[in-house]
């Protein structure tokens, strides 16, 4: 192609190498200096310091100019003539790469973790001169241009340099600053024009209904260095680990301040107190000090919250995101939420994020077809899209798709300072069939329905998020082996995995009538049996309160009374279970009502004494389970569990014994689900002497009925469930008791 030929397809927006003609040049035996400034009526050459070196001609091509100079000259700057005025700007041309050789042979074979501190958006400066560097990966794009208002949304001014050894295109533009919007314009490999994409690697987005990316650099400092030293401590396994799930933009709305003592602080606010604005979503700094002020007192261990990173759509709950290196815009900026992070661990609060690798939206500005080729979505139909959610699904088997997911959780760990991550979908990954019908998969290359580079991605992801001190937790609802389990000996890698068999057979025995509990109490003990094959979590999650499924209250059968008794023993029971805690937002204070994602918790109800008392239930749980090693030091070990009596199918009553690292210490648990109070029950116990009753879920306090053991038992010599002492037990009706021996007076 000549030099005419290039410079033409150049102003058609078709040359996918401008550096080959823009900038400085020699050319027989001058030195020429090119540039394409469509807008200019005359464009002079002058030094950085404003001494002119020359006029350049307009050539042929409308935009084009030339100067030509006898001796080769750098720097330079350009003094652009247009609608009546002159502004000196430094030409993009006449820079060399963004990124360095070693950082794109990385990229290109899928190895460089630490992706964020070369693609996307980033300030920077070069030869003293500030500007931003961009760069994108578009391997079979013509050409990639980077627009914005800066440039009038024009490609054919910004056109990037391809590296064509690994797809990435780059550019550094300029006295662009902070709190630019820009996009990617993208030719395709066919000659069509695509619709503008917003930046995979994007720091910040533009709400609604615009969807450019935002030049973003951070300011916040952290003041959590004691905090990030210890924090994996905070999720270990025989740690408590008791998580309060929350949805950001429903938790509470602005100024519905009822129901627990409030505080807030404009301290830092991006947004003015104004009390006639109601029924708005918290920002992050709202809720660094109303959220974490709550989760404190209610004396969780950690807060979850569904996913934060950018996406197009509310009714989707950040499950179909679209920016996964974005804070959403929903509840400010990404310094907003580093203020919240900041907030919760300065309050000894770990923070859990859900992250979605499993799949994508279709947008037009987001990841799909994003070069005009399936570039981050498998290329085959059998493989590509969930139906299930109109999404699209990463191609695991991509180098440099495994490469972006793992940079993202990364970047979450180290940019945000995320303690844990919580992996959504991951059966959708592991299974090729998944969802589908036969003749509608595709078998990996030994005919199974496993899909290997899932799995090789979950265990670098894994192996690379634990070597950062943080850890993680699979949403994963299948008997597939070894989840939780080290890469090493054969695992997936995760730290924990949720527990989708307790909740679902837990919660189905609790939607039965008493009287037909009889029937149904191996829902109950079945989980012991693969209990400690994992390291559960046990969830009672936003999926259990969604889709017509009701609350949790809702669930509970028989009248008022019954209902809010069964949902104390429910919890009672979840957190005396061996598996760490969830409780999704609005549980713990029996919210009546299905969630909606578009209005706040019921804050009200806590007006009401039977609300109060699950309230005070949970907090009371809390507490307990943090300060008993009993319920948490061996949740998933084995030993930590044993069964007193599981066979009462004629009572519906269950005994069992949490041990910690000492087993002398324990607790006893004794449920009865049934609404019939049991006197004179004969339990089983290991030592002799009194048995303190530690917690009553039946208590008035909490809107029980008040039937108990006066606080205290004493042991007789009865032997009972192989055991050598018992006690007499008042079971209250649909209840649990929680009874620890009172080590001041006990004989061993």
């Amino acid at each position: 192609m000549t030099l005419s030929e290039q410079c033409a397809a150049l102003a058609r927006g078709e040359n996918n190498n401008p550096f080959a003609i823009l900038g400085p040049h020699a050319a027989r035996k001058t030195w020429a200096v090119r540039c394409f400034q469509p807008q200019a009526e005359k464009i002079e050459i002058i030094t950085p310091g404003g001494e002119l070196l020359g006029v350049a001609r307009s050539l042929a091509v409308h935009g084009l100019f030339e100067l030509r100079l006898p001796l080769p000259v750098r720097p330079y700057r350009l003094r652009v003539f247009a609608d009546g005025s002159a502004r000196d700007i430094d030409d993009p041309y006449r820079f060399g790469p963004v990124l360095g050789e070693v950082d794109r042979h990385l990229i290109g074979e899928g190895r460089h973790e630490r992706l964020y501190e070369l693609l996307g958006a980033r300030p920077a400066t070069f030869d003293g001169v500030a500007g931003v560097q961009f760069a994108v990966w578009a391997p079979a794009a013509k050409r990639v241009s980077v627009v914005g208002q800066f440039n009038q949304w024009d490609g054919r001014r910004h056109p990037m340099r391809l590296h064509p050894a690994n797809g990435v295109w780059d550019l550094f533009v300029p006295a662009l600053a902070v709190g630019e919007m820009y996009k990617f314009e993208l030719l395709g490999a066919d000659g069509t024009l695509l619709p503008l994409k917003s930046d995979p690697l994007a720091r910040s987005m533009e709400p609604p209904p615009g969807n450019a990316s935002i030049v973003y650099e951070s300011a916040h400092v952290w003041r959590d260095t004691q905090w990030m030293a210890q924090r994996l401590q905070h999720c270990a396994l025989d740690r408590p680990l008791a998580i309060y799930e929350v949805h950001p933009g429903s938790w509470r709305h602005r100024y519905e301040q009822v129901g627990f003592d409030q505080k807030r602080s404009d301290q830092g606010s991006s947004e003015p107190y104004d009390a006639d604005r109601t029924g708005q979503r918290l920002s992050y700094r709202e809720l660094a000090v109303e959220l974490v002020d709550y989760a404190c007192d209610m004396g969780f261990t950690h807060i979850e919250l569904l996913p934060v990173t950018e996406h197009p759509f509310d009714g989707s709950w950040g499950y179909q995101p679209i920016g996964l290196y974005a804070p959403t815009w929903r509840y400010g900026t990404p310094d907003d939420f580093k203020y919240f992070v900041d907030a919760c661990h300065a309050a000894g609060l770990g923070v859990i994020i859900d992250w979605v690798p499993a799949h994508f939206p279709r947008d037009d500005h987001g990841l799909a077809r994003f070069d005009g080729t399936p570039l981050y979505e498998y290329a085959d139909p059998r493989m590509a899209e969930h139906r299930d959610w109109g999404t699209l699904v990463f191609d695991f088997a991509r180098p440099e798709v495994v490469n972006y997911l793992v940079a993202s959780a990364l970047w979450w760990v180290e940019e945000y300072h995320v303690d844990a991550l919580r992996v959504d979908a991951v059966a959708s990954m592991l299974y090729l069939d998944y969802s589908r019908e036969a003749g509608e998969w595709l078998p990996n290359k030994y005919g199974g329905n496993e899909n290997l580079e899932a799995i090789a991605f979950m265990r670098r992801l894994n192996e690379a998020v634990h070597a950062r001190g943080a850890v993680t937790m699979a949403e994963e609802s299948t008997a597939w082996p070894m989840v939780s389990r080290p890469t090493y000996v054969g695992g997936l890698g995760y730290t924990y995995k949720w527990n989708m068999g307790w909740m679902h057979d837990t919660l189905g025995y609790m939607e039965q009538d008493p009287v037909h509990r009889r029937y149904h109490q191996e829902s109950l003990t079945f989980g012991l049996l693969y209990a400690f094959s994992e390291n559960f979590i046990l969830p009672l999650s936003h999926d259990e309160v969604v889709h017509g499924k009701g609350s949790l209250l809702g669930k509970m059968p028989g009248d008022a009374w019954q209902r809010f008794a069964n949902l104390r023993l429910l919890y009672a029971l979840m957190y005396a279970y061996p598996g760490k805690k969830l409780l999704f937002m609005g549980g713990e204070f029996a919210q009546e009502r299905e969630w909606d994602f578009d209005r706040a918790l019921d804050w009200e109800l806590l007006q009401q004494p039977a609300h109060r008392g699950i309230q005070d239930l949970v907090r009371d749980l809390n507490r307990l389970y943090a300060q008993q090693a009993a319920l948490h030091q061996r949740d998933c070990d084995s030993d930590g569990f044993a069964w007193v009596d599981c066979s009462d199918l004629e009572h519906s009553v269950i005994a069992f014994l949490r041990q910690g690292g000492d087993t002398r210490d324990h607790v006893l648990v004794v449920c009865n689900f049934t609404p019939l109070v049991r006197h004179d029950y004969r339990i089983g116990v290991p030592r002799s002497g009194r048995y303190l009753e530690l917690l009553n879920s039946d208590a008035q306090i909490y809107g029980g009925s008040g039937v108990g053991n006066l606080g205290a038992v004493s042991t007789e010599s009865v032997a009972a469930h192989d055991r050598p002492y018992s006690i007499r037990l008042t079971l209250p009706p649909l209840a649990a008791l929680l009874l620890v021996p009172d080590n001041e007076i006990i004989n061993t």
